[in-house]
């Protein structure tokens, strides 16, 4: 199963196509923008609690039968938040001194 490739950060709406090296996923596929993650979330998904990863880039070509952007598009559905920005922050502050790995 491919990765969804969400177009746009959740917390900005900045668009974020498949080629985006700003790009940034949590485990569950929470999608962000580097800028988000760095200087507004402090690397905690304010969706799950987890840290973040550089979200890998889908081929454009197809190197391989079936596997490339063409014929496995990216999702058009623009996700956005569900929580407010006092919530984000509370997690933020509660979390965002452990470690990734270790929450």
């Amino acid at each position: 199963m491919a990765l969804e490739l969400r177009p746009n950060c959740e917390f900005c709406d900045r668009d974020l196509p498949p080629q985006a090296t700003e790009a940034r996923i949590c485990t569950y596929e929470c999608t962000f923008c580097s800028d988000c993650v760095d200087n507004r979330l402090q690397d905690v998904c304010p969706n799950c609690g987890g840290g973040f990863t550089p979200r890998p880039i889908r081929p454009a070509t197809e190197w391989r039968p079936g596997l490339s952007v063409a014929k496995r598009p990216p999702s058009s559905q623009r996700r956005f938040l569900n929580y407010d920005l006092a919530d984000i922050e509370a997690l933020s502050v509660r979390v965002r001194h452990i470690s990734p790995e270790e929450r």
